[in-house]
C-alpha cells in the first residue's frame, strides 16, 4: 500500500536508541491501524554509518548523508513517497494516536503543517516550567522547534524549498518562512515526550539559558555559522 506519512529521522551516533525508536514508531502506527501506511526513513550523518549498521528492521529505508540536521532531513524528504512528512528526533516519543491525529489535521485544506506540545522525560519540577514555557512560546510565535515533531504536507515543504543547509536553527528558519507565506499550522495538545539527556548532561539552567540566547541572536540576524561558534562558548 502507498504510504500516507513518511517519518524522517536524522541521526548521528544514535545506535544506542534507534531500534527502540523504530519499535515505538511502529507501535504508535499500529495503535492507529496504520502500520502499512507509514514509512520510516533513517538518515545517518555519520560517515561510518554507525546508526544504520545496527538497524534490525528490514522495512526501514536507510540513507546516508553529509552531517547536518537540515541536510539530512532534506535527504529523507527527497526519498519520501508519502504526502505528509513527519520530522522526528531519535530521542522523541510520539503519542499513541499521533498518526491518526496528523492525518486529521492534514485533511483540513487550510492546514499545511503542525507540531505537538512537549513533555520532557525527567522528574525535576524545573522541567515542568520548561515545558509550559515552550508551549506558550510556540503558540504565541507560531514557531515550533524540531523536538516538537514537526510535520508538513510534502507539497508545501517543496514549495518552501525544504530546510536550509545551515549549521543551527534550521527548524526555526523553515517555520519563519512558513509563517511569512501565510500558511497555517496546528498545535496538538497530546504531547510528544523528549529525552532530558541534554539538560541533565549540561545542566538545566545553563542549557535553557544558552538555547534562549541562541534563539534571540538568530532572530536579530546573527548567522547560523556564527551561532555555531557561539554554541561552544555560551
Amino acid at each position: 500500500m502507498t504510504a500516507l506519512i513518511s517519518v524522517i529521522i536524522p541521526v548521528y551516533c544514535e545506535s544506542h536508541c534507534i531500534n527502540l525508536t523504530i519499535d515505538r514508531i511502529k507501535s504508535s502506527a499500529s495503535a492507529s491501524g496504520m502500520v502499512s501506511l507509514v514509512e520510516i526513513i533513517v538518515v545517518d550523518g555519520d560517515p561510518e554509518k554507525s546508526t544504520l549498521k545496527v538497524i534490525n528492521d528490514p522495512d526501514i529505508i536507510k540513507k546516508a548523508s553529509p552531517a547536518g540536521r537540515g541536510v539530512q532531513m532534506n535527504t529523507g524528504a527527497h526519498t519520501a513517497t508519502a504526502g505528509v512528512l513527519l520530522f522526528l528526533h531519535a530521542d522523541t516519543i510520539l503519542p499513541a494516536n499521533a498518526f491518526r491525529t496528523i492525518l486529521d489535521v492534514c485533511r483540513d485544506k487550510d492546514m499545511v503543517a503542525g507540531a505537538f506540545d512537549l513533555v520532557i522525560d525527567g522528574a525535576h519540577p524545573g522541567f515542568r516550567i520548561i515545558e509550559k514555557t515552550a508551549t506558550l512560546r510556540s503558540r504565541i510565535t507560531r514557531i515550533p522547534f524540531g523536538d516538537q515533531a514537526i510535520f508538513m504536507k510534502a507539497d508545501c515543504f517543496r514549495k518552501l524549498g525544504g530546510y536550509k543547509p545551515i549549521a543551527l536553527m534550521e527548524d526555526i528558519d523553515i517555520m519563519l518562512r512558513l509563517r511569512q507565506k501565510g500558511y497555517r499550522l496546528r498545535f496538538i495538545s497530546d504531547p510528544v515526550i523528549t529525552s532530558a539527556r541534554r539538560w541533565k548532561k549540561e545542566g538545566m539552567i545553563y542549557t535553557t539559558f544558552r538555547n534562549w540566547m541562541l534563539q534571540l541572536l538568530f532572530y536579530i540576524g546573527v548567522s547560523p555559522e556564527k551561532l555555531k561558534n557561539y554554541y561552544r562558548f555560551l
